[in-house]
């Protein structure tokens, strides 16, 4: 039990190259110095050099120290991708997290992908006081991953559509436990389903597919558009 509240389930779902999808904002860089190296030895060299000529580095890589060096997944496609979500932490947390840990997301599908990324970004645009429109421009990932992740499709009290006490205190725990993976249910699309890794070491490859405009009309995100074409 955790905090007397969620019950820890035992079933685990051995995952290999298992296929699925993200959606990022696509301000952001797609290549940074986790993609220049291969190593971790050739990291720090670079790094170090780095740090000293270029300001940017640091911002762009994010706070390093939360996310272990053995735990990189050097030398895959789109490992900057995969390494964001650990050291750039969104320090209001999320469904599985309250905050002071990373967490990659994952969905089945382009459609569930784009309905969870949905939901989190038309919420922010109306907090936005005065907001009439706007538009923000994201790039869909093809992600392919290996582990074993906990079942916990069956997880009472998780699937509150704002509440996140019950899946926070799952992740914690499971977290704490070392536990590779969460597989459960889609909160906003039905009859799927999505993924949060611990570590983005278990991603075998993060490759760029398409690219999709979200519109905003003052109310709603009334349109998703697909701006590009791209590998499926």
């Amino acid at each position: 039990m955790v905090n007397g509240n969620v019950k820890l389930p035992n079933d685990i779902i051995k995952l290999v190259d298992k296929v699925s999808y993200r959606l990022v904002n696509s301000k952001f860089p797609p290549i940074t110095l986790f993609d220049d190296v291969i190593s971790h030895e050739d990291f720090d060299a670079v790094y170090a050099i780095q740090a000293l000529t270029n300001p940017r580095i640091l911002n762009e890589l994010g706070d390093l120290s939360l996310l272990p060096s053995n735990e990189i997944p050097f030398g895959i496609d789109g490992v900057n991708y995969v390494t964001a979500p650990f050291t750039h932490i969104n320090v209001d947390g999320s469904r599985f997290s309250d905050g002071t840990f990373g967490i990659l997301y994952l969905a089945d599908t382009i459609e569930t992908a784009i309905k969870e990324t949905l939901y989190h970004q038309e919420k922010y645009f109306k907090n936005v006081s005065g907001l009439h429109y706007d538009t923000i421009d994201m790039r869909c990932l093809k992600v392919i991953f290996s582990a074993e992740v906990i079942d916990c499709t069956d997880v009472a009290g998780i699937y509150e559509s704002d509440d996140y006490i019950k899946p926070r205190e799952l992740g914690a725990q499971l977290k704490k436990n070392n536990a590779q993976g969460i597989h459960y249910h889609s909160v906003r699309n039905n009859n799927a389903t999505c993924w949060g890794l611990f570590s983005p070491l278990y991603v075998n490859s993060a490759i760029q597919t398409k690219h999709f405009e979200f519109i905003f009309d003052g109310k709603s995100i009334a349109k998703v558009r697909e701006l590009v074409s791209g590998i499926r």
